[in-house]
């Protein structure tokens, strides 16, 4: 049997987001914001969820200037981590759900490891690009830090999946970015994780180096 397919990779990714921007309403996306929604809907194959898509009002902006200064990304899992694209960025991102101290914090605390983790970030938590896309937990306890006086980042991508907690999380990133004067990114319901939230931190590093679709 033989098959035909297209195996140029360049062929292959101009012609998913020519099919992207047929089939995904735009309309109400800024440029910048309609390469992080492509990238959304090119990650799960769904142009529908672009309607799940939120931004503050200046999300792209304050995310574009913080990376291009080479700003600390910060990330839940080391799966998010490492769908970051390396030869977009200078500095390792960082990821302590694995460090050797957040277990017994976790422990200590009654909490999930990730809840946990989010307490090596302190220092090091101004001014970064947040990007969450597994706990829930983890963005729940991001907000409290922040409303508790923690330093703010440049933004939070906020697209943790589930089932417990995970749209509610998402939900009160959103009811609450205003109020706590956050800039975020966040994929409303259920859907989201560590495919999406890394292809829409890298969504905005392309935009940074003039790679638009």
């Amino acid at each position: 049997m033989n098959f035909s397919y297209e195996i140029n990779p360049q062929s292959i990714e101009k012609d998913s987001f020519r099919q992207i921007r047929s089939l995904t309403n735009l309309t109400s996306f800024s440029q910048d914001e309609q390469q992080v929604v492509m990238r959304i809907v090119h990650s799960m194959g769904l142009p529908d969820v672009a309607d799940s898509v939120r931004f503050s009002r200046h999300a792209c902006q304050s995310g574009r200037e913080a990376l291009s200064k080479n700003c600390t990304i910060l990330c839940d899992v080391e799966m998010v981590k490492q769908g970051i694209t390396k030869r977009m960025i200078e500095k390792e991102p960082l990821c302590f759900l694995n460090d050797s101290r957040t277990p017994e914090l976790a422990k200590e605390r009654g909490e999930t490891r990730s809840m946990s983790a989010l307490t090596l970030w302190e220092p090091v938590l101004e001014g970064s690009v947040v990007v969450i896309g597994n706990a829930p937990t983890a963005l729940f306890r991001l907000l409290e830090m922040i409303q508790q006086g923690a330093a703010k980042p440049a933004l939070i991508i906020g697209m943790p999946v589930g089932f417990v907690g995970a749209a509610e999380s998402k939900d009160a990133l959103w009811q609450a970015h205003e109020s706590l004067g956050i800039e975020c990114i966040t994929l409303l319901g259920r859907w989201g994780g560590s495919a999406v939230t890394s292809a829409s931190c890298n969504a905005l590093l392309r935009c940074n180096l003039g790679e638009y679709y």
